[in-house]
């Protein structure tokens, strides 16, 4: 049997090493093995692949504490990190490892006071960790000296390199002492990597942990089909359906990471949006909040999460959809972490089932878990979840959760003991033609005695008592029922109290998506995707009272609201009122017509050439792209097919077909007076081929 490798067997002095135990370090980790003898005894430059989570900053902290134990007058080691984060938890974990007095080392990121850094170099310190923007800004300001340093760290080197830090660490290099020890810690090992190492290292050795078999990811992968515009309202259903959400939301952009968080606060929940626009204090403060809990939701961009290391989240969510399988994997991994399980959930938009596909293998093959897809929940379910939570914790409160288990104690003894004595008069049955003795309770079985104690107990279980009620408390329920039932008045104040927490209509609606090529989805008019044919699905109408519709006709032809309602009257034989939210521009209309009706109108435009084109409006839709459908906000991806039933009517005319007498261009309908001044409009183009 192989014997467990120690601290002491490193090559760590007893002042290093009652650092180790007071942070509670009991065994290192292989990292650490590799790395910290190798830094202690030898001189060579050395790159690590060590992946984040192994324990690599105890691997060259531990070394520099112990080798840095005398001010010396200058920098005697930089260490450069990615992110301000992690330069603010290197330091600090490093830090951890001193006595109080050496080596003195500080922060130095983008974001925080120049006048407070230079202040601390001023001062003096030994060890500098920092951001490569403003290391690189503080060695041109003259307040930073690397010419004499003995170790030049790179810690999460690769991470460095996907941030676009090449130059600026190039440029560090250049001005640190050439004689330093380098030392490169990466997850991975790209070519660029070993570019750096061949022009600045010189000799090195690579030192690699060996290869474990990968554990299975405990984090549980799920998605849900979701329209852009109805995310929000996904998400705030999937947090009110899990017990207690503590989480990550990963969005794409700083304009999304603030949209989403202020929508959550709006709603009540304590949300908070992390990017590089928030000032580094700001920045400060906001994760403070959430590492504490005050703050249960962090709405953050990929680049501003980078370094945050925090214990215990219960989700982590994908808002906007990753670009690639290594930020997917690198967002999820952020729970599911120390042995505990964790939720990641991906908000896929119907146009990125492609890239759904994609990434589903490439992190089946990196996390050995798969992506499923579940419903997203109804909202009965939703309050169904949230009702049991909040009276829970009610009853919890008002102590009524001891009083329930003490009285199914009671009723459990109660059982039993009939139980027993039901199967003591089964034994003691007599035979036919005889007597029953009778027995005393010493004589019974022991299953009989231990029913003949419960029975025998002076005091039956009772409930506990339930905490003090102050007496202003009392003589307000005294007046509140004085005139009106007790229970009636318990829940009018229950309502009060919890009445808009569970109040359905604070949540949106949300139209399931049906996969494509089933039943629930079907091309109108032939080939779907061609100009003219328009998909329509049923997820458009379903459980909808009105549907919004782009309409291609405005006030170029001719037509005001008015004369829109008076169109649609005519065309589906409705009175007006039911056009309802007309709102006009130049080259198109939106109109609200009823589920029925709209599905009706989209139908006959499909096969009638003559009426213009219509389909349902893809902003307040969400965006979906379906085939066929074009931008809402203009005209302009319709107009081949006007100039197209222009040519027709040209055509027609050169062939002296007959002109139809009556036109829908808001002139020709009536009850609508035309002008002398008004000059023709295109909906002359929308001839009506047949009366309704």
């Amino acid at each position: 049997m192989e014997e467990e490798i120690s601290f002491e067997d490193l090559g760590l002095d007893e002042q290093t090493l009652e650092a180790v135990r007071a942070k509670g370090f009991e065994t290192p980790s292989p990292i650490q093995i590799l790395a910290i003898p190798r830094l202690l005894n030898g001189d060579a430059n050395i790159i690590a692949k060590a992946r984040t989570g192994t324990g690599k900053t105890a691997a060259f902290g531990l070394p520099l504490v112990q080798t840095i134990r005398k001010d010396k007058g200058y920098p005697q080691a930089l260490i450069l990190t990615p992110t301000r984060e992690l330069c603010m938890q290197v330091c600090k974990e490093v830090e951890s490892f001193t006595d109080g007095k050496f080596p003195r080392m500080a922060a130095v990121y983008g974001g925080a006071s120049y006048a407070t850094q230079i202040r601390e170099m001023k001062r003096g310190l030994d060890i500098v960790v920092g951001t490569p923007g403003r290391i690189k800004d503080h060695i041109d300001r003259g307040t930073l000296d690397l010419s004499k340093i003995s170790y030049f760290i790179l810690d999460e080197a690769d991470e460095m390199l996907d941030m676009g830090f090449i130059e600026d660490i190039e440029y560090i290099f250049a001005k640190a002492n050439a004689e330093s020890r380098v030392l490169l810690f990466s997850a991975t090992m790209p070519q660029e990597i070993l570019r750096i190492a061949s022009s600045f290292m010189g000799d090195y050795e690579i030192v690699e942990e060996e290869a474990k078999p990968e554990e299975p990811i405990l984090t549980e992968q799920h998605y849900w089909m979701v329209r852009e515009y109805e995310k929000i309202e996904a998400l705030v259903r999937l947090i009110d359906i899990s017990p207690d959400f503590y989480g990550l939301v990963f969005t794409q952009t700083k304009v999304d990471a603030d949209a989403v968080s202020k929508q959550l606060d709006e709603r009540g929940y304590e949300a908070a949006a992390l990017h590089g626009d928030i000032p580094q204090s700001q920045r400060e403060k906001i994760l403070a909040r959430f590492r504490s809990g005050k703050t249960r939701i962090l709405v953050a961009t990929d680049v501003a999460a980078r370094g945050i290391d925090i214990e215990g989240l219960s989700h982590v969510v994908n808002y906007s959809m990753p670009t690639d399988s290594y930020t997917y994997i690198h967002r999820i991994g952020r729970t599911g972490r120390a042995g505990a399980s964790g939720l990641a959930y991906t908000f896929v938009r119907p146009e990125e089932r492609r890239k759904l596909e994609y990434l589903k293998r490439a992190s089946k093959k990196a996390t050995k878990g798969d992506m499923m897809e579940d419903d997203i929940p109804e909202v009965e379910d939703v309050l169904a979840v949230k009702r049991t939570r909040i009276f829970d914790e009610l009853k919890k409160g008002l102590g009524l959760t001891l009083a329930d288990e003490a009285g199914k104690t009671a009723e459990t003894a109660l059982s039993a003991t009939e139980s027993a004595e039901e199967a003591l008069v089964a034994e003691q049955a007599p035979a036919a033609g005889s007597l029953p003795e009778a027995k005393t309770a010493d004589e019974a079985p022991d299953a009989d005695k231990a029913c003949a104690a419960a029975l025998a107990t002076p005091e039956s279980p009772t409930l506990p008592k339930l905490p003090r009620l102050r007496k202003q408390y009392v003589q307000l329920a005294e007046e509140l029922t004085e005139n009106y039932p007790a229970e009636e008045m318990l829940a009018r104040v229950l309502q009060l109290h919890f009445g808009k927490q569970l109040d359905g209509s604070r949540y949106g609606s949300i139209v399931k998506i049906r996969p494509r090529g089933r039943d629930g989805e079907r091309a109108v008019g032939g080939r779907s995707g061609r100009s003219g044919n328009v998909r329509i699905s049923d997820a458009d109408f379903a459980g909808k009272d009105q549907v919004r519709l782009y309409v291609q006709m405005g006030r170029r032809d001719g037509f005001g609201a008015r004369e829109i309602s008076v169109w649609f009257s005519q065309l589906l034989h409705i009175p007006q009122r039911l056009v309802d939210r007309i709102d006009v521009a130049q080259d198109f209309c939106l109109v609200s017509l009823p589920a029925n009706l709209a599905r009706d109108v989209l139908e006959r435009s499909q096969k009638d050439r003559s009426l213009p084109h219509m389909h349902v409006d893809v902003k307040e839709s969400g965006g979906e792209g379906r085939d066929g459908m074009r931008d809402s906000r203009s005209g302009r991806g319709w107009r081949r097919d006007r100039n197209d039933r222009r040519e027709d009517r040209f055509e027609k005319s050169a062939r002296g077909e007959k002109k139809s007498k009556k036109s829908f261009n808001g002139r020709g309908v009536p009850g609508i007076e035309r002008r002398s001044d008004e000059k023709t409009g295109n909906a002359s183009l929308y001839k009506k081929k047949k009366e309704f």
